[in-house]
């Protein structure tokens, strides 16, 4: 790597560019479907718990109130 005081040439850094670019090693298609399917999976779960908490916090504030 370059030290702090060293310039890198506009070349140079096309170049570093493509060589650190030529090692990315994307997903196959199938990790990438897994992938998407377990976020919408946990994505889903967690909105349901959130609207359980919600829902909860609410009817007990909501009962709080009618103490008052």
């Amino acid at each position: 790597m370059a030290s702090e005081g060293k310039k890198t040439s506009p070349g140079e850094f096309v170049r570093q560019v493509r060589t650190e670019a030529s090692k990315v090693v994307w997903p196959s298609r199938q990790e990438t479907v897994t992938t998407s399917i377990m976020v919408f999976i946990l994505m889903t779960i967690l909105a349901i718990f959130f609207l359980t908490v919600d829902s909860i916090f609410g009817a007990i504030v909501k009962w709080l109130l009618t103490l008052a």
